[in-house]
C-alpha cells in the first residue's frame, strides 16, 4: 500500500495538527479577507457606475467567470489584473484596498468595570455604566451599549426620549417597562426593542434589583 506520509508524520510537524492549530491557518485566513474586500470593492464601484459583470469582463478582458470569482473573493487577482480593473473603473488601484486597510477597533470591558455615564435617569437613581464606545468618526451610526441597574434608590421614570432606537435585554429582577403607551412586563431573559423617540423607561420595579443591557444607537450628527 502507497505511503500517504501522514501515518509517519512527527507530533511537532503541521501535518500532524488539527486544522485549528495550522500555524499558517492565520496567514491563510487574512490572506483571504483580503481577497473578500478586493471583490467587495471591485462590485461596489462596478455597481455605482450601473454596468453589469459582462460590461467590465469585456472593458478588462477578463472572462465573465474570472471576475465573478474576483468579485466573490475566491481568488486572489494579479497586480495586472487589478490595474485594468482601475482603468475600467475610473478608481486608483488602492482603492481596493480602503476597507482592508481600515482600522477596526474593540472594547474589552472586565465584569464589575465599565466607565460610570451620567445620563437623564442619573439623577432619579438609575446606574449607567457604559461597556463600550467606537471613535470611528467614519461610520454613520453611533452605538453605546449600557448596563443599567435600578436599587430601592431608584425612582420610576418612564419619560426617557431620545433619538434612534433601543434594545433591552433582562438580566436580573422583574419591572415592568413603559414603551408609548404599552406596558411590558419583564423578567430575566426577556427582551424589548423600540423606537426611543416615544417616551419609554421603567413604570414599575417589582423585584429588585433590577439590571439590564440597554444598546442605544442613533444617526451621528456630523455638524
Amino acid at each position: 500500500m502507497a505511503d500517504t506520509g501522514l501515518a509517519n508524520a512527527s507530533p511537532g510537524s503541521s501535518s500532524a495538527l488539527a486544522p485549528g492549530q495550522d500555524p499558517h491557518a492565520m496567514q491563510g485566513a487574512r490572506q483571504n479577507l483580503l481577497e473578500v474586500a478586493i471583490g467587495r470593492e471591485v462590485r461596489a464601484f462596478r455597481n455605482k457606475l450601473g454596468i453589469t459583470g459582462s460590461d467590465l469582463a469585456t472593458a478588462t478582458g477578463l472572462s465573465l467567470g474570472m471576475l465573478s470569482k474576483i468579485e466573490n473573493g475566491l481568488t486572489s487577482p494579479s497586480l495586472t489584473t487589478l490595474q485594468s480593473l482601475s482603468r475600467a473603473l475610473g478608481v486608483p488601484v488602492t482603492a481596493f484596498f480602503r476597507r482592508y486597510e481600515e482600522r477596526r477597533d474593540a472594547v474589552f470591558v472586565k465584569a464589575g468595570q465599565g466607565l460610570s455615564i451620567e445620563r437623564r435617569g442619573t439623577r432619579n437613581g438609575h446606574h449607567y455604566h457604559l461597556l463600550g464606545h467606537s471613535g470611528d468618526r467614519s461610520s454613520r451610526v453611533v452605538v453605546e451599549p449600557y448596563l443599567i441597574t435600578l436599587t430601592k434608590e431608584s425612582d420610576v421614570f418612564p419619560l426617557f426620549q431620545h433619538a434612534g432606537l433601543e434594545f433591552l435585554y433582562m438580566l436580573e429582577g422583574e419591572v415592568v417597562y413603559r414603551h408609548a403607551d404599552k406596558l411590558y412586563p419583564m423578567s430575566p431573559g426577556d427582551s424589548l426593542f423600540f423606537d426611543s423617540d416615544a417616551p419609554h423607561g421603567p413604570e414599575e420595579m417589582i423585584v429588585l434589583p433590577i439590571r439590564f443591557l440597554s444598546i442605544i444607537s442613533y444617526p451621528r450628527d456630523d455638524e
